[in-house]
């Protein structure tokens, strides 16, 4: 059975989901993992290892659903009271397409949330969410276009190589301050998610680390895990690293 993260039998007595919450452009989340929803083998997997991660935002690719519900479609096995569906833009190859399918996701009543076009999308009205590279100069123009993240990535995505640019995420982290900085990409296993946490991400997004596990809802559950231990690290503070030995147990004070 999955360990609920936030729940009775969780981590609730850190007090890491009561105190610490996740904040989105106003809206508190108690879970700092974000799962998307492609390359499973079948919806009724998606839904378990949603279960089992214990997140609470959900992606979903407005494109590669069945909108009008008219056949069986993975928005069935997606408790909308429960996961907050935060529609992307994955196979828009233009702006034109990621602004007409976040419309789409708006009309039939996903989300007005979305990951791209940033500028038009917030003129709109939507909350903005981009994906994007670790470059400073590129998010701080996202930034000032309105973007309510910046959500670059740890490695190229579904690479599944963890995080190959430490020091440009550290770099971001002190100069991303007034959004949540959500990594997103590059993923692939529960260490990577906690390496991200601990550099200071405010979450992590990933969709191919669970669905491409060979067994994905124990990896969900692994990743859900992995989010949480890496921000109470985060939070704790790591001790100083040093190049030489310090004894554990000094020899100051010892009785002889």
């Amino acid at each position: 059975m999955a360990l609920s993260l936030c729940g009775e039998q969780g981590f609730q007595h850190y007090n890491v989901c009561m105190s610490d919450p996740l904040i989105i452009a106003g809206r508190e989340f108690s879970s700092r993992l974000i799962v998307g929803t492609g390359k499973y083998k079948s919806f009724q997997e998606t839904a378990r290892a949603l279960e089992a991660s214990g997140a609470e935002i959900v992606t979903v690719a407005v494109r590669r659903v069945n909108l009008d519900r008219s056949k069986e479609s993975l928005l069935d096995y997606i408790d909308p009271k429960k996961y907050f569906l935060l529609p992307n833009t994955a196979g828009c190859y233009s702006t034109d397409e990621a602004i007409r399918a976040a419309r789409l996701g708006r009309e039939v009543g996903i989300s007005d949330w979305v990951k791209q076009a940033t500028r038009v999308l917030v003129k709109e009205g939507f909350t903005v969410l981009p994906y994007t590279s670790d470059d400073v100069v590129f998010a701080r123009r996202l930034l000032d276009a309105g973007a309510a993240t910046i959500m670059p990535l740890g490695a190229p995505i579904g690479s599944g190589l963890g995080i190959q640019n430490r020091a440009n995420l550290q770099i971001l982290r002190e100069m991303i301050t007034g959004v949540p900085l959500i990594v997103d990409a590059g993923v692939g296993t529960a260490s990577d998610a906690t390496v991200a946490m601990e550099l200071g991400a405010d979450a992590v997004l990933m969709n191919t680390g669970i669905a491409g596990a060979q067994d994905p809802v124990l990896m969900a559950e692994a990743m859900g895990h992995a989010v949480v231990a890496g921000r109470l690290a985060y939070l704790a503070g790591r001790m100083e690293k040093k190049l030489y030995a310090t004894a554990s147990s000094p020899l100051e004070g010892v009785v002889r």
